[in-house]
């Protein structure tokens, strides 16, 4: 055989076999480049998604923790004012039962006093019988002298 046949023929084998690769094998492997550049492409918009997702839980957790840290100082506000609320009411309480208690202090030795008044008027009435009964070293009418004292303890 020649060179130039076994050239052709070689060179006519390589294009049916370039030509077998570009009709049968280059298709799937380029469909198969396609499908994988497309997953890619969605993998990383998938990921930029997430990553605008959780940018905006963290802000909104932000949020959230900012409200609830309000909200805890109005309770704390709120407790503090009732706490006062609670403190005064318990002074005004105290007060009140301070003034009750001094008022039935005052009325008990009001009526103690007048009752040792009472007490010593009969007595000083009693003593004055006696005196005058010894100074005039007889028996005198307890009851009559009796209304006259009680008459002069009156009007003192």
């Amino acid at each position: 055989m020649n060179i130039n046949a076994t050239l052709i023929l070689q060179s006519i084998a390589m294009m049916i076999f370039v030509w077998f690769c570009m009709k049968f094998i280059w298709p799937p492997l380029l469909k198969a480049m396609d499908e994988r550049r497309e997953r890619v492409a969605e993998g990383l918009a998938a990921s930029d998604l997430a990553e605008k997702e959780l940018e905006a839980a963290k802000a909104t957790a932000g949020e959230q923790i900012s409200e609830a840290r309000d909200k805890a100082g109005e309770i704390l506000d709120q407790a503090s004012q009732r706490h006062s609320q609670i403190l005064e009411q318990a002074k005004e309480d105290a007060t009140g039962e301070r003034q009750r208690q001094v008022a039935a202090a005052e009325a008990e030795i009001a009526l103690s006093a007048n009752q040792a008044r009472e007490e010593l008027r009969a007595s000083v009435a009693s003593l004055a019988v006696i005196g005058a009964s010894k100074i005039l070293e007889k028996e005198v009418d307890e009851e009559a002298h009796r209304e006259l004292l009680d008459k002069l303890i009156a009007e003192i």
